[in-house]
């Protein structure tokens, strides 16, 4: 068994189930013993986020930094990169962290950032995705976990599903469809990932 040397830290701003679907696979594929692996720390820019509590839960580091407590953007993404810093991540996750990250924060992490966001990109970049498809009648939708760039939604598909739109489906219903989804395919493409490193 490899020692665990590799830290992954994740961020968050609400209920961190895509947060929670990771730590869930890293301990039921042994990601400490397999690759020497371990979610280090979830961060979180709001104290009420509810997955803070689920990783304390699994004995993972907690912090929060308040976005409305610094003066600028950049203030609060080099403090948010201090925190993170403590952990020396081999990758940094960004699980419904509901911010838009400053160019500088994007380089210091260049190719250990990544996102999952709930289209098929690069169809539907930013928000409302669910009901932009449904305005425009797509027959299929989904999710993909990319790598972060200084352009939105941006950046290297790391992977991808695939959800039909169905008749009568509203937002809520496909955001719920297809974020089943999402809990399967971002902790297979973080383990993608993992398996490069090794």
């Amino acid at each position: 068994m490899s020692a665990v040397h590799k830290n992954i830290v994740i961020l968050i701003s609400g209920s961190g189930s895509n947060m929670a679907a990771i730590v869930k696979a890293a301990e039921r594929r042994h990601w400490g013993a397999r690759y020497g692996v371990r979610v280090a720390a979830v961060i979180s820019n709001k104290a009420g986020a509810a997955g803070l509590e689920f990783a304390r839960q699994h004995q993972i580091s907690t912090a929060v930094l308040d976005h409305k407590a610094y003066a600028s953007r950049d203030d609060f993404d080099a403090a948010l990169m201090t925190e993170i810093d403590q952990h020396d991540p081999v990758l940094v996750v960004l699980a419904g962290f509901m911010r838009i990250l400053t160019p500088g924060f994007v380089a210091h992490y260049e190719g250990r950032l990544i996102n999952i966001h709930p289209s098929l990109l690069p169809a539907f970049t930013g928000l409302n995705t669910h009901q932009r498809a449904l305005d425009m009648g797509c027959k299929f939708t989904g999710a993909t976990v990319h790598r972060v760039t200084t352009e939105l939604d941006h950046g290297e598909i790391l992977d991808q599903a695939v959800v039909p739109v169905l008749p009568g489906d509203t937002a809520q219903t496909l955001a719920e469809r297809v974020l089943t989804q999402e809990h399967i395919m971002y902790p297979r493409a973080v383990e993608r990932l993992l398996t490069q490193m090794v």
